[in-house]
Parts: C-alpha cells; sequence; structure tokens
C-alpha cells in the first residue's frame, strides 16, 4: 500500500512540475535596457503584461516586424522608462495611420 501511495504522490508532483514550467510561456522575466534605431522600427505592435496570474512583473511587450524566413521576435520593456512610453506613442500613431 505505502508502494501505490509513493507512485500516486510522484505522479502528481511529476504533472505539478510540468504545469508550473509552462506558466511562464508567455511573461517577460526581465526588461531590455534600450534598443537600437534599426529595432525601434521594425517594432509592429505591443501589449501591456499585468503583474497577474503567472506573470510577476508588469512590463511592455513590443512585438517585431516578421523576417524573411517567418520569425517574429519579441521586446520586454519597462514601462516606466521614458524611452518606452515614446515607442508606445510611436506605434500607437502607426497603427492610426493604417486604420485610415
Amino acid at each position: 500500500m505505502k508502494f501505490h501511495a509513493l507512485v500516486i504522490l510522484l505522479l502528481f508532483t511529476c504533472m505539478y512540475l510540468s504545469l508550473a514550467q509552462g506558466s511562464y510561456a508567455n511573461c517577460c522575466l526581465g526588461y531590455v535596457k534600450e534598443i537600437g534605431k534599426r529595432a525601434k522600427k521594425n517594432i509592429d505592435t505591443y501589449r501591456i503584461q499585468a503583474t497577474d496570474g503567472d506573470c510577476n512583473i508588469r512590463a511592455i511587450v513590443f512585438m517585431m516586424k516578421r523576417r524573411r524566413n517567418g520569425t517574429a521576435g519579441t521586446l520586454c520593456a519597462n514601462p516606466g522608462e521614458d524611452w518606452v512610453q515614446e515607442q508606445i506613442r510611436n506605434v500607437d500613431r502607426k497603427i492610426k495611420k493604417r486604420g485610415t
């Protein structure tokens, strides 16, 4: 009976660890300090990461334009920094131009 309890406990532990590892897949865990002019031009959109659920820092996640090989990158930035707020305004202007 002890062996069965041990196996079940081990199974639940493995399941918990696998779920915990997957929970940070879409979360920023740190910030970039600064990006170059070329990278700033390649920012396509952004989203705001709140400190709720699984994500433990507030961040602005910039999504980059797709490259020729089809991949697109993301950058995590501190929403309190001036250059980040400037980029948000630039992206908002670009999106507004696309819509008109």
